[in-house]
């Protein structure tokens, strides 16, 4: 087993965040092979944890645990069953995610439930290595009727492994049909978003019923039409749902035909362009829904990124009359929260509003935060209301 060696002071930070980085290690002693298990030490030789090592990889060790154990099979099938249970406990049944990497102290682990299917994605060379052995639990505990790898994230490539996808086992279903919130969706394990879906919106999106009966509703970004579908069951007089992607759109077209909902319309169109075009036609919206795409991924495009939520949010602000809703998202981790709400405050500015904040909400329980890992509180959802 490795033993890895902290500068001294880097315990600190160390005890409470599950990443050890390689510029926070004095020395690496003993040998195995990467992707094995390492002991963590402090200076003075106090224990931080265990986890996985990847010379590889700006983060050399992932804390799998705190304590020493022994990390075999039935190791990590207590994990995701632990896992499994604290999603049932919660209510979810039909769709969910069951392991959220280091949330579930589970390290690049994620494994996303949609009816009988499970996506999983092998985001870390320690998960990697015990692929096969993760595979045999996960159809121990979920019996699932198939289990496809969206393992084609950026992340790998950062641990020095290559993006897959692909069936590990089993049969996809073509048709394969969730329910959420009472809305029947259909999925597509291979090319949709991330692991076919974005289910940490769940909630957020039910939530946006209370505001959206007899209005008239944009949707914007509006992917496979969660938001769009939630407003148009809630009694929405008029729901355009709007895309750069025609093949998101024919998703939206899909899943509201599938639901019976007939005030959905959709537009291709780019968002930025379409709202100016409002603008200048004299439009106006009841509720607008902002889920963008993540426009900062690194800490050096923040600046960049920031603009780019400013600019959006101002022009939405711009189409809603006083007392309209702005239903407006960030999901990246580098927009902090504290930067959210500045960004907002100076929309409101720009777009020569005063708004008060009807709700602030994060990414659904299944995908609860750490709160000593800022890493892991990526979505936020503000609900603002024009006064």
């Amino acid at each position: 087993m490795y033993t890895v060696i902290l500068k001294k002071g880097e315990e600190k930070r160390a005890y409470k965040h599950p990443w050890i980085y390689a510029n926070e290690v004095k020395e690496v002693t003993g040998k195995d092979e990467q992707g094995s298990v390492a002991k963590v030490v402090t200076a003075e030789g106090k224990t931080v944890g265990y986890g996985f090592i990847n010379h590889a990889s700006k983060i050399l060790v992932r804390i799998l645990s705190r304590e020493e154990a022994t990390f075999d099979k039935e190791f990590f099938k207590q994990r995701i069953l632990r896992a499994k249970k604290a999603r049932l406990a919660l209510g979810y049944k039909d769709n969910y995610r069951a392991v959220f990497a280091e949330n579930d102290d589970l390290p690049g682990l994620i494994v996303d439930k949609y009816a009988d299917h499970l996506s999983v994605q092998f985001l870390s060379l320690g998960m990697e290595k015990r692929k096969a052995m993760i595979l045999e639990i996960l159809q121990e505990a979920f019996s699932p009727a198939c289990i496809y790898e969206r393992s084609d994230s950026p992340v790998r490539e950062k641990e020095g492994l290559k993006q897959t996808k692909g069936v590990l086992f089993g049969t996809p279903n073509p048709a394969l049909t969730i329910t959420e919130n009472g809305l029947k969706l259909r999925i597509d394990l291979e090319n949709g978003q991330k692991t076919g879906y974005f289910l940490d919106q769940k909630e957020n999106r039910a939530a946006i019923r209370r505001y959206a009966k007899g209005k008239r509703v944009l949707d914007c970004f509006s992917n496979q039409g969660g938001f769009s579908l939630n407003a148009a069951l809630a009694g929405a007089k008029e729901v355009i749902a709007t895309d750069i992607s025609e093949t998101a759109l024919a998703s939206v077209r899909e899943n509201a035909t599938l639901n019976g909902l007939q005030s959905v319309t959709t537009l291709r169109a780019d968002v930025f362009d379409l709202l100016r075009e409002y603008h200048r036609a004299g439009e106006c919206f009841d509720l607008i829904v902002l889920d963008p795409p993540a426009f900062t991924k690194s800490s050096d495009t923040v600046k960049e990124g920031y603009k780019g939520y400013l600019d959006i949010n101002a022009l939405a602000l711009k189409l809603l009359p006083r007392g309209g809703t702005l239903v407006t998202c960030s999901c990246s981790q580098h927009l902090t929260l504290p930067l959210f709400l500045k960004m907002l405050s100076e929309a409101a500015d720009r777009a020569g509003v005063r708004v008060k904040l009807s709700e602030l909400r994060v990414q659904s329980p299944d995908h609860a935060p750490i709160l000593t890992m800022d890493e892991t509180l990526y979505l936020k959802t503000a609900i603002l209301t024009l006064l």
